[in-house]
């Protein structure tokens, strides 16, 4: 037996060390010391001698385990090692290499112009104010003075969901819903998208986006409004910008005015941006109707107001020299990359 015993220990020593691979080390680990391995069977197989042989074997067989099990431990262990040597060596990384170029993205130019103006606007004071693109027709139109018979309020020009409910055509109800819910002062800013039944062409769209603007208190002039704007559009356009005012309608402000910027690529000598003119038309503005402010319930003896609005692709297209309205939407990425 124990001459058996010594047999089994040489050859599992020599498969051992002659394994070429983790999976071969397991299967000679089966075979010798498995449950029905050749050292296992030995054990098994006790019950057949004396009893002065069977402590004698025992113990002989356990030591050949032992010795068996730590050769395959210490074979295991450098198999590991040549494993994470081979892949150090195969998956090495040259540091001297180029990195690989990340594309980032930038914002839309539209998104550039509406983040500036609100820079602009809060330093002046202002607040952002936001409401529903689905309006009613009571704050889009009833409270800022236009009546049922105005040609904004025909269906060709106005989408309709409900004879009460609309898309809003301006962010204006924004500031009827401000003026109805607080208290003058009031400073604010409505930035947002708007709908208009437009034919898209170069310089429509059925839906593009404005920033309005409004202040209410007591001794408001039309002097604070041309400040105001001479502010903004030096700080939008560049510090050399002039303002000028001329004579319009809104039914929602008297005076109204609307309110061209020198243009900034020329300085007024006249060019292809300005179409040869020196100034841009830039936004209408004008003070607050007493009629709008009765209808927000607001005392148009005790406070005035001014309020602004302007289209954000008109500032986008002339700050940029874009002609065409309709290369903001298409999301050409040549074209958006330049800004």
């Amino acid at each position: 037996m124990k001459e058996k015993i010594g047999n089994i220990k040489e050859n599992a020593l020599l498969e051992i060390n002659n394994a070429k691979d983790a999976k071969e080390l397991d299967e000679i680990r089966v075979r010798y010391l498995g449950k029905k391995g050749e050292l296992t069977l030995i054990l098994r197989g006790m019950g057949a001698l004396t009893p002065e042989e069977r402590p004698i074997i025992g113990s002989l067989v356990n030591q050949v385990r032992d010795e068996l099990e730590e050769n395959i431990e210490l074979k295991e262990k450098n198999f590991k090692q040549l494993e994470i040597k081979r892949k150090l060596e195969t998956e090495k990384i040259d540091v001297t290499m180029p990195g690989k170029k990340i594309n980032l993205g930038s914002l839309h130019p539209i998104t550039q112009i509406m983040n500036d103006v609100k820079e602009i606007f809060i330093g002046m004071g202002y607040q952002i104010a936001d409401g529903p693109e689905v309006e009613l027709a009571t704050y889009n139109f009833d409270k800022l003075n236009t009546p049922a018979d105005h040609p904004a309020r025909d269906i060709q020009d106005t989408f309709y969901i409900t004879d009460d409910i609309l898309l809003r055509s301006q962010t204006s109800p924004v500031q009827a819903r401000v003026m109805e819910n607080s208290k003058p002062p009031i400073k604010i800013i409505c930035p947002g998208a708007v709908y208009r039944s437009d034919s898209v062409d170069a310089t429509h769209s059925p839906v593009f986006h404005q920033i309005e603007g409004l202040v209410i208190d007591k001794n408001i002039s039309m002097g604070d409004l041309k400040g105001t704007l001479e502010m903004f559009a030096k700080k939008c356009l560049g510090e050399k910008t002039k303002i000028r005012f001329r004579p319009h309608h809104f039914p929602f402000t008297e005076p109204s005015a609307e309110a061209d910027v020198s243009c900034f690529v020329c300085g007024g000598k006249g060019c292809r941006v300005c179409k040869g003119e020196g100034w841009i038309e830039l936004l209408g503005c004008g003070m607050v109707h007493p009629n709008v402010l009765r209808a927000c319930n607001i005392d148009p003896e005790e406070y005035s107001g001014f309020a602004f609005g302007f289209g954000v692709e008109r500032i986008a297209m002339a700050k940029f020299g874009i002609e065409d309205m309709r290369l903001l939407y298409e999301n050409d990425v040549r074209f958006l990359k330049q800004f």
